[in-house]
């Protein structure tokens, strides 16, 4: 039997790149190579595609050579440029571990609609809303989900900084990570806040910090059958999570603390999980997410974000949440990939 043909893509544009090379890193070590061949597809922080023997922190000083996806369903694969000779490589599904601008957006996912190569994660639209994350707040507060109070920035506008509810956090609305997000704790630090994140997004969001704690939820699953990874929780000591803008990430986060199964009782971690799904299923997620939330002293669960296209490094949530649920990172890796063929 032939072995199914998979393009995973990592690295790309955004300040997420080092990331993604360590997502695919693991996901390169953890894929069923009896079942899958992974042709790994590195794209530089330029924009340069090329086809590479294997991901890892030097990729680019390897053996490699250019490819590019071709947006002709016939060809339904890559477009491999070697020694001065095109070649068509049959790809049957693709995994994009692109994380951030370009890979979580929808801009990636269009290309694969165009190719017609089914793949891994969530469609263009749902995408584009849970990137935008002033859209994945309109809507799921449509749906009866609570949301934090927040304000939108457009290019050049401002607002009465002395009408805001301190504190409030400052963030690029379409960005997949923390870079570019500040606390600000009164108006005389907010116009800084605005300047750091439109380093990253002419789109600022404005939003009230929320009293409580973090948690998360993975969720994994087209339309209604849905599974659930344990709840996890992160306790700051100070500031905010931030982990992959810090040092040495593998060795543990320098102000945070991620416990999974999260601290709760058994019916907070239940309710957390449907609430979950239910986000999940507003703002129309396929494949899989990461849905962050905060649970208030009262009870009130408030959505913070929905993380479409999870890490996948040694430490990173998403697949910590799933272990803690019984389904290891190889098992995960074929369910995505039968997700993806199926839908």
């Amino acid at each position: 039997m032939d072995k199914i043909k998979v393009a995973i893509l990592f690295g790309g544009c955004s300040e997420e790149h080092d990331v993604s090379v360590k997502s695919a890193v693991e996901i390169a070590a953890n894929i069923n190579t009896d079942k899958y061949e992974p042709i790994f597809i590195g794209i530089t922080k330029s924009g340069v595609w090329k086809l590479c023997e294997k991901p890892r922190p030097d990729w680019e000083n390897g053996n490699c050579c250019s490819a590019v996806l071709s947006p002709d369903k016939h060809m339904h694969g890559l477009i491999v440029l070697k020694d001065n000779e095109f070649e068509i490589r049959r790809v049957d599904a693709a995994f994009s571990v692109l994380h951030g601008k370009s890979g979580e957006d929808g801009s990636i996912q269009g290309l694969f609609e165009l190719s017609g190569i089914p793949y891994v994660g969530c469609d263009i639209q749902s995408s584009a809303i849970c990137m935008d994350k002033s859209l994945a707040y309109i809507l799921a507060k449509n749906a009866g989900i609570a949301t934090p109070e927040f304000w939108i920035l457009n290019h050049d506008e401002s607002l009465a900084a002395e009408a805001l509810p301190y504190p409030v956090f400052v963030k690029p609305a379409r960005s997949g990570s923390s870079f570019g997000v500040t606390k600000v704790n009164s108006a005389d630090e907010l116009d800084a806040a605005i300047e750091t994140a439109r380093q990253y997004d002419s789109k600022i969001l404005i939003e009230q910090a929320v009293s409580g704690c973090e948690v998360g939820c993975a969720v994994l699953g087209n339309s209604a059958e849905l599974i659930v990874g344990e709840v996890d929780q992160i306790r700051l000591r100070h500031g905010f999570f931030r982990i992959h803008q810090e040092a040495e990430p593998e060795k543990g986060s320098e102000n945070a603390e991620i416990n999974v199964p999260a601290d709760l009782s058994a019916e907070e971690r239940r309710r957390i999980q449907e609430t979950a799904k239910q986000i999940y299923k507003a703002l129309g997620c396929s494949g899989l997410a990461r849905v962050d939330m905060f649970l208030q002293e009262n009870g009130c669960i408030v959505l913070n974000e929905v993380n479409t296209l999870p890490g996948f490094t040694s430490y990173s949530r998403y697949p910590r949440m799933m272990a803690a649920a019984g389904i290891t990172l190889s098992e995960l890796i074929d369910r995505l990939i039968v997700l993806a063929l199926e839908r």
